[in-house]
């Protein structure tokens, strides 16, 4: 038992040496990863209209002032209360003066999240990589089955 403990621990200790890279100032907030740098993405709450078999849920603005350049953007989180592997990424549409996103109770081809790949990089932090070419847009990660809404550009 005692040997399977060391194990663990040791393995744990690996993972958190393998990330060299700057950590977040917040707890639960995705932060964008350029280089050396990191950009906080848009917190808000998405507001919700519900219909038969949809839902769109939808911001005000209509560009994001967390932005990045790069078509598969990774994040940073530290993650308190947040399960990152819970998190999905789905594109906005611009309409008037804000960004939303419907979704279907039966999603048909081309609708639902977008692929992320998720890895725990030390104690309590993690990367997420968007595992998709991304188009140049508005998106949002946001925890399944949660309002909570970080928006950022891909230009």
């Amino acid at each position: 038992m005692r040997t399977l403990l060391l194990a663990v621990f040791a393995s744990t200790l690996v993972v958190a040496q393998d990330y060299k890279g700057p950590v977040p100032p917040k707890t639960d907030v995705p932060y964008l990863l350029h280089a050396s740098n990191l950009i906080e993405t848009e917190v808000q709450d998405a507001q919700q209209d519900s219909k038969k078999n949809e839902a769109t849920f939808w911001i005000d603005g209509t560009n994001s002032k967390a932005r990045t350049p790069l078509a598969e953007p990774i994040f940073i989180i530290r993650a308190v209360n947040l399960k990152p592997e819970k998190f999905e990424l789905y594109k906005f549409s611009v309409k008037k003066d804000r960004r939303e996103v419907t979704i279907k109770d039966r999603p048909g081809r081309g609708d639902g999240p977008l692929h992320l790949s998720v890895t725990k990089v030390g104690r309590d932090l993690w990367k997420i990589e968007a595992s998709e070419v991304l188009e140049n847009g508005q998106y949002s990660l946001s925890p399944q089955g949660a309002n909570k809404v970080f928006a950022f550009e891909v230009y």
